[in-house]
């Protein structure tokens, strides 16, 4: 994209002028910008067994050198979700996110200009293995290892040694607490529950249409009830929302989950346990025979959440429609 020169929206050619203090190719038909920006990237500080998961590089630059697992992140996904996906791809775990261990950025490459996101995480599941364009993967203890080629690499494993050095880092990290409420949702809630449920992975591929048929449903509420948790400040703000549907038959009634999100900063810090007890506090009143929830729209972190909260894995016949 640096010799970028034709203009990607109206396909004139580019010429240089000053915008914001730079030269940059701007297009004198439709008023396009090129602004060469940083790209976006995960590294991953996997602990295991008492000390931390390298990969050796299959492929340049640095092939053959030991380095934190990372990777860059996709348009479509979050930052968290895209360090849970490395690890996986790269060295066949599958973990959770303990928190965030830092942020650096590598203006001066390689390849390109980059951020990058570095988050503590343990396994929950998987199997510790070479994949993606790793040639292989193991645990090394503080004493093992290696020089990192990379700078912001580096530098988060100097901090990972001295807080392991120190004994502040723990396997069970307690978050800071967070005082919320836990309430029924009202119409002025709109736009904060829609961005909470933008953050489930299978919403983003929902339409404009689609969205403004939510939004209808949303205000109708008929046959479901909308959980909302919401900070105690001077400003609230909606961190965490549920969706309770309610289903009656003639001999018994069920409750179905099908969206739940709470926003990644106020994960793991007891946001979705309150919102799941606050439904199934409710399903009880309503003398609901049992709740389900749609495991096919959760990732494996999700789906351990659900099983600890009680949920266990049951055959449903399932006809999908659309």
């Amino acid at each position: 994209m640096t010799d970028l020169k034709y203009c990607p929206i109206c396909t004139h050619e580019l010429t240089l002028r000053e915008e914001g203090g730079r030269m940059r190719p701007s297009c004198d038909h439709c008023g396009y910008v090129y602004y060469h920006n940083p790209v976006p990237g995960v590294g991953l500080l996997i602990e295991m067994n008492g000390g931390v998961v390298l990969i050796q590089r299959k492929n340049p630059p640095h092939q053959g050198e030991w380095t934190l697992p990372s990777g860059f992140v996709e348009a479509d996904e979050s930052a968290e979700e895209a360090a849970i996906r490395e690890a996986e791809e790269e060295t066949g775990l599958k973990v959770e996110i303990i928190e965030l261990m830092g942020v650096n950025s590598f203006p001066e490459g390689p390849p390109v200009s980059g951020i990058m996101i570095f988050y503590r995480m343990r396994p929950i599941g998987g199997e510790l293995r070479a994949g993606d364009d790793a040639a292989d993967a193991r645990v090394f203890t503080p004493t093992e290892v290696p020089l990192i080629p990379f700078r912001t690499h580096r530098e988060i494993m100097a901090e990972w040694l001295r807080l392991q050095a120190s004994g502040i880092l723990n396997d069970q990290k307690q978050p800071d607490d967070v005082d919320f409420i836990i309430r029924r949702a009202e119409a002025n809630d709109y736009r904060e529950v829609m961005a909470l449920l933008e953050l489930i992975p299978s919403n983003r591929q929902l339409t404009a249409e689609q969205w403004r048929e939510v939004e209808l449903r949303f205000r109708e509420s008929y046959g479901m009830e909308i959980y909302v948790a919401q900070t105690c400040q001077s400003t609230p703000m909606i961190i965490g929302c549920i969706v309770l549907s309610i289903v009656r038959g003639l001999t018994e009634g069920r409750g179905f989950i099908n969206d739940m999100a709470v926003l990644p900063t106020f994960q793991r810090r007891g946001v979705g346990a309150a919102l799941m007890g606050e439904v199934l506090r409710r399903a009880d009143q309503l003398n609901l025979g049992s709740v389900m929830v749609n495991t096919h729209r959760a990732n494996d972190q999700a789906r351990a959440f659900y099983a600890a909260t009680g949920f266990s894995e049951t055959v449903i016949m399932r006809l999908k429609l659309r």
